[in-house]
């Protein structure tokens, strides 16, 4: 039984979590308030509330972290945004940098 603690203890210290980058988010003075806001609803998840000060965050202080993720998931988001944002003929702009 004692080789099968060591082993889980040997295992435990392999396992490291994955690094975290930010998402941030740029003001700009074409794309609307509420593209911004529906963005952060629907792909970061973000209540209705917090959509609305993330997004009030960008526009007074001309930028904001948006969340935190995993390089993979934070990329997919992002794509997705800035895709969406394309579409609606918007400048909208991101980047995600290492937290």
């Amino acid at each position: 039984m004692a080789t099968q603690g060591a082993a889980k203890e040997k295992t435990k210290d392999l396992i490291k979590e994955p690094r975290q980058f930010n998402v941030i988010m740029f003001n700009d003075d074409f794309t609307t308030m509420d593209f911004v806001v529906d963005v952060l609803v629907d792909i970061f998840h973000k209540d209705d509330v917090t959509a609305q000060s993330i997004m009030m965050n960008v526009h007074k202080n001309g930028q904001a972290v948006v969340g935190k993720y995993p390089y993979d998931i934070a990329r997919t988001k992002v794509d997705a945004a800035l895709s969406r944002a394309k579409k609606e003929g918007f400048p909208f702009r991101m980047s995600v940098e290492e937290a």
